[in-house]
């Protein structure tokens, strides 16, 4: 069984999938079956500058015939391959006469389906093979020109307990590690190649160039894909969707909403409204700034609701973080049904959905494999207002929507903002959550932000934030005694979200921030740090 380095990222959206354009020019199909670190390949895929889509297992030959991809990736997997009823690539896919990449189930489903023999570890006696490993090159082959020589040792990141063992015909042995003597098998003349190893992952020092030398050298696809040409593709697929007819746009004062509205303003202009739903539960000055730039910097047609008593009110005593994200999704829907009625006549509603949101919408099985965190994306409303999606986003990754939001000229301060979840500061309350806790804790974190900006940290780390913990301790101020909350600061590193490490601050840095926040914070006389990862924890503490 093929087992996962990484965890799963912490979002997710119901409905099917729409996998890309009918057309990329060169790209590669990536084949999921149930790795959780299929989303990884896709990006190493495109940091090489060529367009790739994920497509479940189920679904590969109706996306290979869509997409007539240059080369085919084939991903790991939570199966394993000699158990009844584990996933299998559709037979097509091996004589459709291009390229393909197996990596450790991939590598063991596509030996097993051409003629080879896979067993599990425990039948073999030697078990599987978990973490940091040492492979050395046998043999040169295509895969490793201008990057590894024969002879050479390269650190490679092994997670599996089945292995090849028995390749199949017209494969050969191209590099061996100490628990896997088929750590890289190849096919030279039918360009197929399979590592035992996972190269997407960081843990894998060369995997990314590896990788590119796949697509580029092997596939032969040009490396040409840029955010540039992406954009005009956008512009022009907006229009010809959209034609003539109203287009209304939820803004939640994240990226992802902001650079959607912008890239579907360039297209169609003020067929485009916006309207933000102001919950009373951003961070210090935001909804000021997503006012200024909508209406003063891009002139976009903006409906700013304020409906901050009407959240606050149906938050009272409400202390399960479910509950309070499930109210906050359904009353934003009202909300902004109702400022959408008012505005009337649109036939398009615009999402900023990503792509993880449209991966992780349907497992490797076909079926839903996420439920929805609510008010992840305006949920419900095409259904219940008769409108069509315009998501122009659902084909990009976090970092590409940043990269996006700079080409279309966006202010990095606006871009390069950390992410914030769609509830706001409702779940770094936890339990009941007033006006009160909202104003502490919005003052705390402001601090906590310009500290970091001050010390220059703040593109090092991609997410930090205050809590209010739902803790009153005893303290001294002057001669009085004190009994206030206590305030938790977390920052984390990460590339996708999907694992997570505390950052590192020194304890000067953390000794400031704390006699800022508790001088200058009336309510909170106690700051502690949180240091742990993800996993085993969150990112965010609800």
């Amino acid at each position: 069984m093929a087992q996962n380095p990484e965890q799963t990222s912490e979002s997710g959206e119901t409905g099917m999938p729409r996998l890309g354009s009918d057309s990329q020019g060169d790209t590669i199909l990536i084949v999921d079956f149930g790795s959780q670190v299929t989303q990884l390949i896709a990006r190493r895929v495109r940091e090489a500058g060529v367009y790739s889509e994920i497509a479940p297992f189920t679904m590969a030959e109706e996306a290979f015939k869509r997409m007539k991809p240059a080369g085919i990736i084939l991903s790991g997997s939570p199966a394993g391959v000699p158990e009844d009823g584990s996933p299998r690539a559709p037979q097509m896919l091996f004589e459709a006469g291009v390229p393909i990449l197996g990596i450790c189930y991939g590598q063991q489903v596509m030996s097993h389906q051409l003629g080879g023999e896979v067993r599990p570890g425990h039948e073999t006696g030697e078990g599987g093979e978990f973490g940091r490993a040492f492979l050395t090159v046998t043999k040169r082959c295509a895969l490793f020109d201008g990057l590894w020589e024969e002879g050479e040792r390269h650190q490679v990141w092994m997670s599996h307990g089945d292995k090849v063992t028995k390749f199949a015909p017209g494969f050969e042995i191209v590099a061996i590690s100490d628990g896997a003597p088929f750590a890289v098998i190849a096919d030279e003349e039918r360009r197929f190649y399979g590592t035992q190893f996972h190269p997407e992952v960081v843990h894998t020092p060369d995997g990314g160039k590896l990788i590119a030398n796949f697509v580029r050298h092997v596939c032969g696809c040009a490396g040409d894909w840029t955010m540039a040409q992406f954009r005009e593709t956008k512009i022009a697929e907006i229009r010809e969707q959209v034609g003539d007819a109203k287009v209304i746009c939820g803004l939640s004062g994240g990226v992802d909403s902001a650079v959607a509205a912008v890239l579907i303003h360039e297209a169609i202009g003020d067929q485009l409204t916006c309207v933000f739903v102001d919950h009373g539960l951003m961070r210090m000055g935001e909804a000021d700034q997503v006012v200024s730039l909508f209406r003063g910097h891009y002139n976009i047609p903006l409906v700013h609701v304020d409906a901050t008593t009407l959240f606050m009110k149906g938050l009272e005593g409400v202390t399960d973080p479910e509950a309070k994200r499930k109210f906050i999704g359904k009353t934003f829907i009202d909300v902004f049904e109702d400022e959408a009625n008012k505005i009337g006549g649109a036939d398009f509603l615009a999402q900023g959905t990503l792509y993880p949101d449209v991966i992780e919408s349907v497992s490797f099985t076909g079926g839903p494999s996420v439920t929805i965190k609510s008010h992840h994306n305006v949920g419900g409303l095409p259904e219940r207002m008769n409108m069509d999606l315009v998501e122009p986003l659902r084909e990009l990754f976090k970092d590409e929507v940043r990269e996006l939001g700079r080409e279309l000229g966006l202010p990095d301060i606006f871009v390069g903002r950390h992410p914030f979840p769609g509830p706001g500061l409702a779940i770094r309350i936890p339990g009941a959550v007033d006006r009160d806790k909202a104003d502490i804790l919005r003052k705390a974190d402001a601090i906590y932000l310009e500290e970091i900006r001050n010390a220059g940290l703040y593109d090092a780390i991609w997410q930090a934030f205050a809590v209010l913990l739902p803790v009153k301790t005893v303290g001294v101020m002057g001669d009085y005694r004190t009994y206030d909350y206590v305030c938790a600061l977390r920052a984390v590193t990460s590339t996708d979200g999907m694992t997570a490490d505390v950052y590192p601050f020194d304890g000067k840095f953390l000794a400031q921030c704390a006699t800022r926040i508790v001088n200058e914070v009336k309510g909170i006389n106690r700051v502690v740090y949180d240091y742990t990862s993800k996993p085993p924890g969150t990112i965010e503490w609800e």
